[in-house]
């Protein structure tokens, strides 16, 4: 997390761009049929391990990480630089109510100077360039994006040029919704041992069985397959 900060505050004081990319399970077993996702998070400059099962994996495959940097608490941490160094935030995604009630959140615990814009996650392909533009023109020098996998990844990865004046881009999931505190994250130990998906799964079974249940089986798999040697 420290280390990830650091890169994060050069990167802005150096006026250099960081595409900044979190992986978790369900993306790297999304990753070996999405083309597209994959190219789009393998050819970002950061990738963290958001999911604890990553870092699990990456222990018994022999090449260890060194701890979990989960989106939400690199983004809270992010905020908090940014008001302490003046940076400027531009954020973007979720539903118009959840995306003003995180600017408003933002704004009264800091301070409304690090915001530099915000809109809500509903457009059009073809309205991408503009909203690459607006973001650009807005003078962030971060920019979070609260959209569903691979949207946000492929928005970044495609719009990069356009986005060169922001210095921080990072894909930050369904974060918004749990600062407006529309859903509740785990407690801590359930973060800890690597249950914070099943907390996710308890509050919404029908929407995120097939991600968590199906989708972690398949990770467990292929772990093993690499550990095997199998191709």
């Amino acid at each position: 997390m420290q280390e990830t900060l650091q890169l994060i505050d050069s990167t802005i004081i150096e006026g250099k761009q960081l595409h900044h990319v979190v992986v978790n399970a369900g993306k790297i077993v999304a990753m070996q049929t999405d083309l597209q996702l994959r190219q789009s998070v393998n050819e970002s400059d950061l990738i963290n391990a958001d999911g604890q099962a990553v870092v699990w994996a990456s222990k018994f495959l022999g090449k260890p990480l060194k701890e979990r940097v989960a989106g939400i608490d690199l983004m809270e941490n992010i905020v908090k630089l940014a008001h302490q160094k003046q940076y400027k935030i531009f954020f973007f995604g979720a539903k118009e109510e959840i995306v003003k009630a995180v600017v408003d959140k933002y704004s009264y615990q800091y301070s409304p100077n690090i915001i530099a814009g915000h809109r809500n996650g509903y457009f059009k392909k073809e309205e991408e360039k503009g909203i690459a533009k607006q973001i650009s023109n807005s003078g962030a020098d971060i920019l979070f994006v609260a959209i569903s996998s691979p949207t946000k990844e492929n928005f970044l990865y495609e719009n990069k040029e356009l986005l060169k004046g922001v210095n921080f881009i990072m894909g930050v999931g369904g974060s918004f919704d749990v600062v407006a505190g529309k859903v509740k994250r785990a407690p801590l130990w359930m973060q800890k041992s690597g249950l914070e998906w099943f907390y996710r799964f308890a509050q919404e079974p029908k929407r995120m069985w097939k991600r968590y249940l199906v989708g972690n089986t398949k990770f467990i798999f292929l772990v093993f397959k690499e550990r095997l040697g199998l191709k």
